[in-house]
């Protein structure tokens, strides 16, 4: 019987030593990187359009249609690919004039226009508006080139996160260890451009409107690390 309560006691002190391992807390450090670079577009998306205002709803629809036309020939004429440009937006609406207690029906729409040849933007830009398009809802820069830098962003953002783990470590006299959870966010930062057309850029032409800049690709990573 003693055997048996010795056999019980050890086996139960066994178990109960490693529910005490498996539940020891492993000291860590939670850090966040970040890694960028920055590079040159080299197409963008432009997304321009008319809008046209009358009291006939079938002649502001027919004006606009004329001008969007015109837009689309311009577009054909730039040597733009059928593939990249396309209607993004159509719409036909009654508005209301309060000061002139006048209703109006507004007709709208907006091309995209994917542009892979940024040298043609001041003449395609010219044409558009001389075709009458009267809406420009904004540029778009971007690269073909993002997925190149991906993995060297990654690489920055992981030894940003290591250093600050380690600068951590340092100021308590500890080390880090391994990794135990790597998360990552990518984002991309394109950056926009708007234009109008004015009176005075009519009469002295319209110079140059295009600032593309660069863009910068970044991404966030969160790392947790062993503190020894």
């Amino acid at each position: 019987m003693k055997k048996i309560f010795y056999l019980f006691t050890v086996v139960f002190l066994s178990f109960t030593a490693m529910a005490q391992n498996n539940n020891t807390i492993t000291p860590q450090v939670n850090v966040s990187g970040e890694g960028s670079v920055k590079i040159k577009p080299d197409f963008a998306i432009i997304t321009i359009g008319s809008e046209i205002k009358d009291a006939d709803s079938a002649k502001a629809k027919k004006q606009n249609d004329a001008i969007i036309s015109k837009m689309i020939q311009v577009i054909k004429k730039s040597n733009v690919a059928e593939k990249d440009y396309q209607t993004q937006r159509v719409n036909l609406y009654k508005t209301r004039e309060y000061q002139e207690k006048k209703d109006y029906f507004v007709a709208n729409q907006t091309i995209t226009v994917t542009l892979r040849n940024l040298d043609q933007y001041e003449k395609l830009m010219s044409d558009l508006l001389d075709a009458g398009a009267n809406t420009i809802n904004g540029v778009e820069f971007k690269s073909t080139q993002t997925e190149k830098y991906a993995t060297e962003i990654r690489g920055k953002a992981v030894l940003d996160a290591k250093k600050k783990a380690q600068d951590y470590a340092g100021a308590l006299n500890q080390t880090i260890g391994k990794a135990l959870i790597i998360s990552d966010q990518s984002v991309v930062n394109n950056p926009r451009v708007y234009m109008m057309k004015t009176a005075e850029a009519d009469a002295n032409g319209m110079g140059q409107t295009l600032a593309a800049g660069e863009i910068e690709i970044s991404t966030n990573v969160n790392v947790v690390f062993e503190l020894k």
